[in-house]
């Protein structure tokens, strides 16, 4: 039997799901043997039952899961035009009685299968923005477009591992000499007595990358607040790179556009555009510091809301690059005030700021080709904060104190900053009350203040919302609205071929509107397998489809060889 190399027991927190096996001490059997002294009675009784190929079909659509969701309930067939009641299926006739759902976690570390599946849908939303494809013109390869690298500034002095000569030919393999970490010849010593310095060459999983120097001198706060306005500051970058082209397109002698749209009423209306729009698709990155840093592309388009069409022959990609970067060394802002420091943080982006010209083959100097942008963003699409060493689902005042510790590492500090940050609260100078909303809610319900004028939260508040990912509240892959397709598109287009598939030679038209429609009544009851045998089984059938897939295609490749 081959045993699948996903996680086969499922986490005993989530609700109905199996608690961990208790591993076997004995060394003989083999490891899916010794998870449970009575895993293999389990197994084997499974997979003696005379429902068991049944049952392998019914959890075949989650069988890779390793918390799959449970759905319990009716599914009923209507009638389209009628609505009358044409069939109807009670899960309870199913195998374990219920319906096994993938879980749909993006996170490789929580689910691999599932993650592998975003990954896939993540690299085809990238690649359609670029190379064109499922409804996306094939003209859109022509287009310029660059790509970006945008990183956090400096906080304090952290350990580094720092290559100047690249010798290996795949970087993901590097194995070259680093530089020492922080070689200097005065032996610098900070106010609170700590050496900054280390002449270790560091490999590249030393647990040392990315802590501080001197924890003490290192700047959390700032940190903390940089991870939760970074997206703001990537909205203004945004801004920023339409609008420093625009001024070249006025520089240029290109005259703005006026574009017709139909409004929601049935009128029309008639906007002046620039000449150029541009589109982005953003990826983010988890550093080994805590620092999201950002990896995006930016592409060229012309001023056409509706469709996708080339920008003005006077543009290249050399001037999409000059705006990226002006943008990057130029948009800065200062955040709100807050009771830790009344001026409020600057917010920018650091120093090490990347961009190369995305072309078809990527061959030419400070360039990279289509292929290697999309695999670069979907590889980080299923990434979260593992890289740091911190791992955690959303905190609350019960589990804080496991993860937060401000003597403590790296990450504990910064989840105390994000927690004692978001907790703070105002004091108001007209009625010397504290709260965490402003203005004063007792001051405006006074009429001291405006009378639209609604209190609000701080905006710091949603730190402690967002500890567990050290600050960060933003997606890790996010788009604008006409880059390219989205992840709902993929979804149902895998959703009509099983249908298609399953309806089998009776199908309708193309065209044509179905006559009947599915109405599923169902309710979730749980999350994972029912036992640690059920997930060894699915798996391990999971795993087997997919060597057998590979195969062939193998197979087909060699044959078209």
């Amino acid at each position: 039997m081959t045993v699948s190399t996903l996680s086969v027991v499922p986490e005993a927190t989530a609700s109905g799901t199996a608690p961990t096996a208790q591993p076997d001490t004995s060394l003989a059997a083999p490891l899916w043997w010794r998870r449970s002294p009575h895993l293999h009675e389990q197994a084997i009784a499974r997979a003696a039952r005379p429902d068991y190929p049944a049952w392998l079909a019914h959890v075949k659509p989650a069988a890779a899961c390793t918390r799959p969701i449970r759905l319990a309930g009716t599914m009923t067939t209507v009638e389209a035009a009628t609505g009358r009641l044409l069939a109807e299926r009670h899960t309870a006739d199913m195998p374990d009685g219920v319906i096994y759902k993938p879980c749909g976690n993006r996170r490789a570390s929580v689910c691999p299968s599932c993650s592998k599946l975003y990954q896939n849908d993540a690299y085809q939303i990238v690649r359609t923005g670029l190379a064109g494809g499922k409804g996306v013109p094939e003209q859109v390869a022509e287009h310029p477009a660059v790509f970006p690298t945008f990183t956090a500034p400096s906080f304090g002095q952290v350990h580094t591992r720092v290559v100047k000569r690249h010798t290996c030919t795949r970087r993901i393999d590097c194995d070259c000499r680093p530089e020492p970490c922080h070689a200097r010849r005065d032996l610098t010593v900070c106010d609170h007595g700590t050496r900054l310095v280390c002449f270790a060459r560091h490999d590249k999983d030393a647990p040392l990358l990315g802590t501080p120097l001197c924890r003490d001198c290192y700047d959390y706060d700032a940190h903390a607040v940089w991870n939760l306005m970074s997206g703001e500051l990537w909205r203004r970058t945004t801004i920023a790179v339409g609008r420093y082209l625009h001024r070249l397109a006025r520089q240029r002698g290109i005259a703005d556009v006026h574009v017709t749209s139909a409004s929601t009423d049935g009128t029309t209306r008639t906007r002046r555009r620039p000449p150029v729009r541009v589109e982005f698709d953003k990826g983010s990155e988890m550093q080994r510091r805590a620092a999201v840093h950002f990896h995006a592309i930016f592409r060229l388009d012309g001023p056409d809301p509706d469709a996708i069409t080339p920008p003005p022959s006077g543009f290249d990609a050399h001037d999409l690059k000059a705006a990226v970067d002006h943008a990057a060394r130029t948009v800065t802002f200062t955040t709100d005030p807050h009771p830790a420091k009344p001026d409020g943080w600057r917010i920018g982006w650091g120093d090490q700021v990347l961009t190369k010209v995305i072309t078809t083959d990527g061959r030419g100097s400070g360039e990279i080709s289509m292929g290697q942008v999309a695999g670069y963003l979907a590889k980080y699409a299923t990434k979260s904060t593992d890289v740091t060493g911190h791992v955690s689902s959303r905190l609350t005042l019960d589990t804080i104190d496991l993860y937060a510790d401000a003597q403590g590492s790296h990450t504990e500090r910064l989840v105390a900053a994000c927690w004692r940050l978001g907790r703070a609260r105002w004091t108001c100078p007209a009625c010397h009350q504290r709260s965490t909303r402003q203005p004063c809610p007792t001051c405006a319900a006074r009429g001291r203040e405006a009378l639209e004028q609604v209190p609000e939260a701080s905006p710091y508040r949603r730190l402690q919302r967002w500890a567990h990912m050290l600050g960060f509240g933003g997606h890790f892959l996010t788009k604008s609205r006409r880059y390219s397709i989205t992840f709902a598109v993929l979804r149902s287009g895998r959703v009509e071929f099983r249908r298609a598939q399953t309806a089998g030679p009776e199908q309708t038209e193309a065209g044509e509107q179905p006559t009947t429609l599915v109405v599923n009544f169902l309710q979730f009851v749980g999350a994972g397998w029912h036992t640690t045998a059920d997930a060894l089984l699915a798996n391990t059938s999971a795993q087997m489809a997919r060597e057998h897939a590979e195969t062939a295609r193998q197979y087909l490749t060699t044959l078209a060889a």
